[in-house]
C-alpha cells in the first residue's frame, strides 16, 4: 500500500518560463552570433579536406599580412603539432568552422596535415629479442 500524496494548501505560482520580449538580450560572443560564424569561413562552395578529430596540424610559416585573425591565431598555436579537437577547443570555435580554416590553409600550404602517431600495444618481437641479447651481453 502507498501513502497518500500531500496537497499543498495554498499552490504556489510558478514563473512565466520565458521572459517578456523586451527583457530578452540577445546572445553575445561567437556562440550565440551565427552571421559571425558565417563570417569567419566565407563561403563554403569547395571541398573540404578529410580531417579527424585527432588530425595533427603543424604550421610551415608565419602568419601572412593577408590571413584573418582566426587563421592568424589558428598559425600561432600550431608551432607545435596540435590536433583538430585541441585547436577548435583553443580558439572556442566549432569543430566545423576549424575544419573550413585549416582547409584553407592546407590550400594556401601553409600548415601539414598528418595521421597522429599510433603506438602498437605489443612490442615487435625482434626488437624484444634484440634488447634481451643486448642487456645479456652487459
Amino acid at each position: 500500500m502507498t501513502p497518500p500524496q500531500r496537497r499543498r494548501r495554498h499552490p504556489t505560482r510558478q514563473p512565466d518560463p520565458t521572459p517578456p520580449p523586451e527583457e530578452r538580450q540577445p546572445p553575445e560572443g561567437p556562440k550565440g552570433n551565427p552571421e559571425r560564424l558565417y563570417v569567419i569561413t566565407g563561403s563554403d562552395g569547395g571541398e573540404r579536406s578529410d580531417l579527424d578529430l585527432v588530425t595533427l596540424i603543424v604550421a610551415e610559416a608565419d602568419p601572412p599580412p593577408s590571413a584573418t585573425p582566426e587563421q592568424a591565431a589558428l598559425l600561432r598555436l600550431c608551432t607545435a603539432p596540435l590536433s583538430v579537437a585541441e585547436l577548435s577547443a583553443y580558439l572556442s570555435l566549432p569543430y566545423s568552422v576549424v575544419t573550413v580554416l585549416v582547409t584553407e590553409l592546407l590550400a594556401a600550404e601553409l600548415v601539414t596535415a598528418r595521421a597522429p602517431i599510433i603506438r602498437k600495444a605489443l612490442a615487435d618481437r625482434s626488437l624484444l629479442e634484440a634488447v634481451m641479447h643486448g642487456l645479456q651481453k652487459l
